[in-house]
């Protein structure tokens, strides 16, 4: 099908995030650390909590995608951490590290030349490639918009 070169570029596009709305990359850039684990009153979570969800939940669908033997954390306490705040600046930084290289991991799937983005994985519940890639993107654009109100509540956004 010709249309599936341009829509893996869409795809990368969208995982990528930033035409309607700032990137992960841009919604975590220079948070100072004492902001990291604060919560802010009437809110659930701090933003480390959300990075760390975000990773989690990604990775959590990048190996789904890859491992038909892959088992998925326990639903809703395996994707969420309990630690307010990360352990230091090296954890924090690790953490947004891992979130780009399982994007990246998970756009190099999408490209393979045996990629089929429309034939349901043998496992699960009929979950496809181009289904999980619009879940990451999906997830992580809502999460991404939820650190920056946390940073505007916390006046720590332009």
């Amino acid at each position: 099908m010709k249309e599936v070169p341009i829509l893996i570029r869409n795809l990368k596009e969208l995982l990528d995030g930033g035409h309607a709305h700032a990137t992960f990359e841009q919604a975590v850039k220079g948070l100072p650390a004492k902001l990291q684990g604060q919560v802010p009153d009437g809110m659930p979570y701090s933003i480390w909590q959300l990075v760390e969800h975000i990773r989690i939940t990604q990775l959590d669908i990048l190996e789904f995608s890859r491992d038909p033997d892959y088992e998925s954390p326990k639903w809703p306490e395996g994707y969420w951490p309990a630690e307010r705040a990360p352990e230091n600046a090296a954890a924090w930084e690790e953490s947004i590290a891992q979130i780009a290289r399982d994007r990246k991991t998970f756009t190099e799937l999408l490209e393979a030349p045996e990629a089929d983005l429309f034939t349901p994985f043998p496992h699960g519940t009929g979950q496809n490639l181009l289904r999980e890639a619009m879940l990451i993107a999906d997830h992580n654009s809502y999460h991404t918009g939820e650190i920056i109100v946390l940073r505007r509540l916390m006046g720590a956004w332009k």
